[in-house]
């Protein structure tokens, strides 16, 4: 701390006890002789007014209450990355801990040393530095051209949250220097973009993981930047007030992570610019406000091209209340794991169950795994629970008359899935058609005798089922009690039914 101020100092971020701001302003406030600061806190309930004083406009904040001046003696700069890292992972400068002095030829004389096995000692621990973490260390420039990369040029991933950076071009100066950069956090630190598309090069050419929670990010910034993340896998933007603007085109086509959390106001219409990304596999949309989704590329039944890659979904603290959300993930090709907590729909006690019904190739929801038992219980639940409501809307046993009016179907496009396909075959009688039909699992097996009684013209007391799969070949299966159900028995779609009379 001193009064010394940087020539740069309008827009520089900055540390006053604790608390952060950015410098606004920097000149004298009359009737007060001297130099002040006039600055806009993070916190607006830090400040005292909106950056006038006596009638004089001197800066501007965006909340009445976000600005202060203060003198330059009080406030923190900073310090380059270099000495904050020193700081941080090796001792303070000083003689040798054990005192010992070595001797050292320089030219044809011999001099003598103390420290120096403590200062290589120093040096030998920074290049070995792979994963750094300055969280909070007043960090704010990058130092002198080419001693980073001289200092620490193994360092891998770097934690730069909450510093004093404040501009993407002084992170382009660290990162240039850093060629194994693969991880970099850059959240809560108030970044000034570039107003135009900067050209790509080398400098973030390792870079698969990238943090930049809490910045204050536009979408358009992150797009403009993205050009210059080639191979960039996760990227973290939560709790930014982003609005998807546009879609990415020929940017971020490697990602496979992407957090929106915290962002409210993303829509489904904006998912709608993001639905492309071919490698998509995971996407953080918790506490978003979103209450609904929809795929118009693909009707009830069938799969979207949207999200194609898309296998874990996160939709957590949202206002999600109508189960046509859940039907339409059931569209998505590749999702395999769900996490729904705390929306209006997963209040009531059979959410679990209905969830797990409705998307048929869900295998993890809320970070549990769905067993076999769970999956099939759960949907012969919700045959029985919405049965009689499948019947009264024109649903039947037999496949021939089973015609469920559009509003059922839209309610419940997977209902007509969980009856099973099953071939028929009349083993003894060769020149009999092997038949397909479609049979609810929890059909028992005295009504599929009364269907095929019906079909073949022959008496139910003469037949006898069982059946053959596919998992078990070889193996056939009697299905001997007529009060038992398919699912009982493990009768599955592609199975054949044996039939003997």
């Amino acid at each position: 701390m001193s009064d010394i101020v940087p020539l740069d100092v309008i827009g520089r971020r900055v540390e006053v006890n604790g608390e952060f701001a950015t410098v606004r302003f920097c000149g004298t406030v009359p009737p007060v002789a001297g130099l002040w600061l006039g600055v806009e806190w993070d916190n607006p309930e830090r400040g005292k007014h909106d950056g006038s004083h006596e009638g004089t406009m001197y800066f501007k904040c965006r909340h009445p209450t976000g600005g202060s001046f203060v003198r330059p003696n009080k406030v923190n700069f900073g310090v380059d990355f270099l000495t904050a890292l020193k700081k941080r992972y090796v001792l303070e400068d000083g003689s040798d801990d054990d005192g010992k002095s070595s001797s050292l030829k320089v030219g044809s004389k011999q001099v003598q040393t103390v420290g120096f096995d403590s200062i290589t000692k120093k040096q030998s621990q920074l290049r070995a530095l792979k994963d750094i973490s300055l969280w909070k260390c007043a960090v704010s420039c990058a130092g002198e051209q080419g001693r980073i990369a001289e200092a620490c040029p193994n360092i891998r991933v770097v934690n730069l949250s909450k510093n004093l950076l404040s501009s993407w071009d002084e992170v382009i100066l660290i990162a240039e220097q850093l060629a194994n950069l693969e991880d970099l956090d850059l959240s809560e630190n108030k970044l000034q973009f570039p107003s135009d598309s900067p050209t790509p090069t080398g400098t973030f050419s390792n870079l698969k993981i990238l943090v930049l929670n809490k910045m204050g990010v536009t979408w358009a910034e992150v797009l403009r930047c993205a050009p210059s993340w080639p191979v960039l896998e996760e990227l973290y933007l939560k709790s930014n007030s982003i609005s998807i603007s546009e879609r990415p085109v020929d940017v971020l086509q490697k990602m496979r992570l992407l957090d929106l959390s915290s962002n409210p106001g993303i829509d489904e219409s904006q998912l709608c610019l993001i639905a492309y990304l071919p490698r998509l596999e995971h996407l953080l949309i918790s506490d978003t406000g979103l209450s609904s989704i929809h795929f118009p590329d693909a009707g009830i039944g069938c799969k979207t091209s949207m999200f194609p890659s898309l296998q874990y979904l996160v939709v957590n603290d949202n206002k999600i209340s109508d189960w046509s959300f859940i039907n339409e993930l059931d569209k998505l090709q590749s999702l395999q794991a769900l996490s729904c907590t705390r929306n209006p729909l997963t209040e009531g006690n059979k959410a679990k169950e209905i969830i797990i019904a409705k998307i048929g190739q869900l295998k993890t929801l809320n970070r549990s795994e769905i067993l076999p038992d769970e999956r099939r219980g759960a949907e012969l639940d919700y045959q029985k629970a919405f049965g009689n409501e499948w019947k009264r809307a024109g649903g039947h046993t037999d496949p021939d008359k089973n015609r469920p009016n559009e509003e059922f179907l839209l309610a419940h496009p997977r209902y007509q899935l969980l009856c099973s396909t099953l071939k028929i075959k009349c083993s003894d009688k060769l020149e009999q058609k092997v038949l397909e039909k479609q049979l609810p699992d929890s059909m028992t097996i005295q009504k599929v005798k009364g269907l095929l009684s019906r079909l073949l013209k022959v008496p139910v007391s003469e037949l006898l089922l069982s059946y053959e799969s596919p998992k078990m070949p070889g193996r056939e299966i009697e299905l001997g009690d007529d009060l038992q159900s398919l699912q009982f028995y493990s009768v599955e779609n592609g199975d054949c039914l044996l039939v003997r009379w």
